[in-house]
């Protein structure tokens, strides 16, 4: 048997994500699951058309998973954040996905999640507070 290679990639790969996306959907259906695999990105843009704000993430099985959220300094504690997570929220309800989860660490927004209804699912401790990793769960 011939020697395997492992080379890093683009993300956006198509070849990689074709087979990534048929070797999970082959493997759901084994299961009796579907994946239902959705990639999302929301922005917000100023009037002049800048981007302003920015929400990733991915939908899968019945999980809705936010990745990445950021707000431009001059545009936070402005709602504008909240409006990012309710973009995604709202894109998914009612569509077969029954929670949102997310993480974040001490420094950015554990707070921010749980005055939008997260709850905090488990919590990964650090020896650097700022470095603590909340994991947050939002039923749909």
């Amino acid at each position: 048997m011939a020697q395997t290679l492992i080379k890093r990639l683009d993300t956006d790969d198509p070849a990689a994500g074709r087979f990534i996306h048929e070797a999970f959907t082959e493997y759901g259906i084994k299961n009796g699951v579907t994946l239902n695999y959705d990639e999302f990105c929301f922005v917000a843009e100023d009037p002049g058309g800048q981007i302003i704000g920015a929400v990733t993430g991915w939908a899968y099985y019945d999980e809705v998973h936010i990745g990445d959220l950021i707000v431009a300094e001059s545009y936070r504690n402005t709602g504008m954040g909240s409006r990012l997570v309710r973009a995604a929220e709202d894109a998914y309800r009612g569509k077969g996905y029954s929670v949102v989860t997310l993480s974040t660490f001490g420094f950015q927004a554990p707070g921010f999640y749980k005055k939008l209804g997260y709850e905090i699912e488990f919590v990964r401790g650090n020896g650097d507070p700022r470095l603590v990793k909340y994991f947050l769960k939002k039923q749909l």
